[in-house]
């Protein structure tokens, strides 16, 4: 394994235990509300919140439509170093953000206050629990919507902490406003929701603080909301989230066809099953949130090694991972079950126990279509999303579902959806053997990477380097790149000294700040007649331009090379981005 993919394997496990933990929030809501209300309400209240789901997968469709394209074009800019267009795209998600959730909250209070919800159910005790039900979600889902995009900019800035703070705060808050709320004033459905909506409220604001400080590299101002602006980041978001709409139509599909196939029962049992796998669903919703994070930088940097390198970790690293946790579900059906339901007489407890053995299997298959649906929405592959959204989203499930159910019952509904997720994966094969005309032999052909994307290998050199005794022949390998592609012997020699310099200043004082093992990711690229030299290094923080601009009167030469290389270099440029340091000078 190169160190360049070391590097990316090591940035992908460092962001992915927050980003879990951010996926998993709004399950541990579920999983919370979903217990109280067996427990404390009733199985008529795991109806109501089953009943909800559609609801709640429509709002976060939108939100992850506005939040995937924000991050993928921030990710872009920041890739390429266009700091006015990611501080666009930041405010421009937010102010979108703000009004959808204002909308959607008036819309759930009024179905719920008037009574309008007889589409959903026409049940007479279930009815009036989900129009309760409503009235208490209304009032979370402008913070909800607001903290998933205000999440994924802090992950962009490296300020996980905050995040991870604001999590373990939401949970324990929810915890204690459910046992207030059910335990303690018997608020009944309006009491379950409102302890999710709370919780949500505090998650939002404990977030937000770190945009009022002057340490924010990005600021919320006034921008135009203009065509142009929203088209940009709806086009991007809009295939992938296209999928969690239609799953909202689908669970409506799906739903009917329980209640009128298996009864209340099944939709409890279903209900039960989907709420706590959702917590299990965080990890691979978490892989695919960094590897969209770092795919979309690469896409931006156009550094085609970087892209793989993220898709081989998903393949090779996250995949088998999954595999385990899936085979513990599995076992742990019974036990699992029993945390909602005791009676094994009931028929309730097998069809939940069912759902705990088959509906875990198709999490292995989405481990593969998440990720790459969200190259494909990174790489602008709009047809090829639009069609997996349809089919992912509604047809296979609900078809598969329609055809099974009458002789399975509730099982052909699990069986449906494992179908389903291996019929995403025949998709994307599908696709690369159109493309490419013959079966991908390699990922690069599995993810269709266009052969123009990012300088060729000729035209790049890249090297690691861990020690300070490979600099000096780094710079030699530079310089030699150089002179091979034509670039003068003046410009050679200031490349090769560049690089000397900079990379040796990486390894003399970043790699010594602490006790962790570090590599410093060369890479040198001649592309229209420009010698383009990038560092990649995982050491703390450090701009250059820092120390260029330092004169010590008691000791001229300090920092004199990295004085020396900003004079005469043409363009030098820095960046932090995912806590590793990126420098890019241009020759």
């Amino acid at each position: 394994m190169t160190n360049s993919r070391k590097m990316t394997e090591h940035l992908f496990f460092r962001l992915l235990p927050i980003q879990i933990l951010l996926s998993a929030v709004g399950s541990v809501n579920g999983i919370v509300s979903s217990l109280f209300a067996s427990n404390s309400i009733g199985a008529e209240a795991m109806t109501a919140v089953g009943l909800y789901a559609p609801i709640s997968m429509f709002i976060g469709a939108v939100s992850t439509m506005l939040v995937g394209g924000a991050q993928i074009l921030c990710g872009k800019y920041m890739g390429s170093d266009q700091l006015k267009e990611t501080q666009h795209v930041f405010s421009l998600d937010l102010i979108l953000s703000l009004f959808f959730s204002l909308f959607m909250s008036v819309l759930a209070a009024l179905f719920g206050a008037l009574d309008l919800t007889d589409f959903f159910t026409k049940d007479p005790v279930v009815r009036p629990l989900f129009n309760q039900y409503l009235l208490g979600q209304a009032i979370g889902i402008v913070p909800m919507v607001l903290s998933a995009q205000i999440s994924a900019f802090l992950s962009l800035e490296h300020q996980t902490k905050r995040t991870f703070a604001a999590s373990l705060v939401y949970i324990l808050v929810n915890v204690l406003l459910n046992f207030l709320f059910l335990a303690v004033f018997h608020m009944g459905a309006f009491g379950l929701a409102l302890a999710s909506s709370l919780g949500f409220w505090v998650f939002l604001l404990i977030q937000l603080q770190y945009y009022l400080t002057e340490k924010a590299l990005l600021k919320l101002k006034a921008v135009p909301v203009t065509g142009s602006g929203i088209g940009g980041i709806v086009k991007i978001g809009a295939p992938g989230a296209l999928t969690y709409g239609y799953q909202a139509v689908r669970n409506l599909i799906v739903n009917m066809l329980i209640l009128v196939y298996v009864g209340s029962m099944g939709l409890s049992a279903f209900t039960a099953s989907n709420t706590l796998l959702g917590l299990v669903w965080a990890v691979p919703t978490g892989f695919m949130a960094v590897s969209r994070m770092l795919m979309s930088i690469s896409e931006g940097e156009e550094d085609r090694q970087t892209l793989t390198d993220v898709m081989r970790t998903v393949l090779c690293r996250c995949l088998p991972l999954m595999c385990a946790i899936v085979a513990v579900i599995v076992l742990c059906a019974e036990p699992l079950t029993k945390l909602y339901y005791q009676d094994p007489a009931q028929p309730v407890y097998q069809m939940t126990v069912n759902g705990f053995r088959l509906l875990p299997l198709c999490m292995l298959p989405a481990v593969f279509v998440m990720n790459f649906t969200a190259y494909g929405q990174i790489s602008g592959k709009q047809i090829l999303i639009h069609v997996l959204s349809v089919m992912d989203g509604v047809v296979c499930v609900s078809g598969f579902s329609a055809l099974l159910i009458p002789f399975l019952k509730l099982d052909g509904v699990y069986v449906a959806n494992i179908l389903n997720g291996f019929a995403g994966v025949l998709i994307f094969v599908i696709y690369a053997c159109l493309k490419k005309k013959h079966f991908p032999r390699t990922l690069d052909e599995l993810m269709v990477i266009p052969e123009d994307f990012g300088a060729p290998p000729e035209n790049r050199l890249d090297v690691s380097v861990t020690r300070l005794e490979e600099v000096v022949r780094l710079s030699e390998k530079v310089q030699q790149f150089c002179l091979e592609k034509g670039v003068d012997q003046k410009r050679s020699y200031l490349a090769g000294l560049s690089m000397e310099e900079m990379a040796g200043n990486v390894i003399s004082h970043g790699f010594v700040k602490d006790k962790k093992n570090h590599t410093a990711d060369i890479r040198v690229v001649y592309k229209d007649g420009m010698v383009i030299l990038r560092i990649k290094d995982d050491c703390i923080a450090f701009d250059p331009a820092e120390r260029q601009s330092i004169v010590d009167p008691e000791d001229p030469v300090k920092n004199i090379g990295i004085r020396m290389i900003y004079a005469m270099a043409k363009d030098i440029r820095y960046q932090n981005i995912l806590g590793l340091n990126v420098l890019t000078i241009k020759i």
